[in-house]
């Protein structure tokens, strides 16, 4: 992490969003692998897509309800830096993620993350966490009071970011990075290029 806040666009399919999110300044770009989402792309178009990446910018693979095994062989052939685990894996996962050279970013529910003891939370060994609404992909904003300054440990907000509400949403919960999908598309699964600008832009203007 940098002393700017991290910025993660994710679920992208094409070469025009990802050269937009490394353009307008994005630490990190996404690709969906978990099965089910408009925005899930195929380990050939990862491939290609992570290609155009630079060094520097994190290309990071969303895993959901997938073997470790088989996330950690996709990800080595993608060429994928980080692995976002999002569907209860086991603490095992994350070493198993980690013993083969990934960054690991344990994405949860608020709700589920704070109802977690401490025993619980430590079993972890993520480099980063993610906490989204309680149903993600849905669109909806966190409640701020479900936070309420429950988090100890480097985190990243996610869910129902847009670029008109982002600023206000960090000032209240004062995540250490953000990530967005659904709130820079023209529909869902295909990014704007022009969303994902103002969404960066919006972010940097945060003090």
């Amino acid at each position: 992490m940098t002393d700017q806040r991290w910025i993660k666009i994710c679920g992208l399919s094409t070469p025009e969003t990802v050269d937009a999110a490394i353009d307008a300044g994005a630490d990190a770009v996404g690709f969906v692998f978990a099965a089910g989402s408009p925005r899930t792309v195929t380990a050939d178009l990862a491939k290609e897509l992570v290609a155009r990446v630079p060094d520097g910018i994190d290309a990071v693979g969303v895993f959901r309800h997938q073997e470790i095994d088989e996330v950690v062989g996709i990800a080595s052939a993608v060429g994928l830096t980080t692995l976002q685990l999002h569907g209860g894996e086991a603490a095992s996962d994350f070493a198993r993620a980690r013993d083969a050279g990934f960054f690991t970013i344990r994405a949860v529910s608020a709700v589920d993350y704070l109802a977690e003891t401490e025993e619980q939370r430590a079993s972890y060994d993520h480099d980063l966490l993610l906490l989204d609404a309680a149903v993600p992909g849905s669109g909806r904003l966190i409640d701020p009071e479900t936070i309420n300054g429950g988090v100890d440990e480097a985190w990243i907000l996610a869910g129902g970011l847009t670029p008109a509400n982002v600023v206000d949403a960090v000032e209240r919960l004062d995540p250490d990075g953000v990530d967005v999908s659904s709130g820079v598309e023209s529909e869902p699964g295909v990014k704007d290029a022009a969303k994902i600008r103002a969404f960066v832009e919006a972010v940097r203007s945060i003090p």
